[in-house]
């Protein structure tokens, strides 16, 4: 490990809201992430051991990309279990993104990703990483 790096041990993930009732019902409802609680700047969560800073903003624009994933041992599963959640994932239409009915692209390598987003237009991903 270089050693200008090991002080970098977790990982916490942020994100933006402009309505944290609707987040906080995402996150917590939804996506069943323990909420940690509201600390007047971001609202927190603890995604299965990883802390999600939900910052509240008066006003915010979504990057065009994902901006948070989870790695998942099966996306077609993972796809459904979520969608009867109520999470509704996305189908972009894009001829070099060729996805599967349920929104599941396979990369040439085997990854599998399926992208969904937040009720502020995060967008968030879930995948599957084949072993090289």
């Amino acid at each position: 490990m270089n050693p200008r790096t090991k002080t970098l041990s977790k990982i916490i993930g942020f994100l933006t809201t402009t309505d944290a009732a609707k987040a906080t019902a995402f996150y917590q409802g939804t996506l069943g992430f323990r909420f940690v609680g509201d600390d007047g700047f971001a609202l927190i969560f603890d995604a299965h051991g990883t802390m999600i800073r939900i910052v509240k903003a008066q006003a915010f624009a979504p990057a065009a990309g994902t901006v948070l994933g989870w790695e998942v041992g099966d996306v077609p599963t993972a796809v459904r279990e979520l969608s009867a959640q109520g999470v509704v994932f996305a189908q972009f239409g894009l001829s070099f993104l060729n996805q599967d009915e349920l929104g599941v692209w396979k990369a040439p390598g085997g990854d599998e990703v399926a992208w969904f987003k937040d009720p502020d237009g995060n967008v968030l991903s879930i995948s599957s990483h084949a072993k090289a």
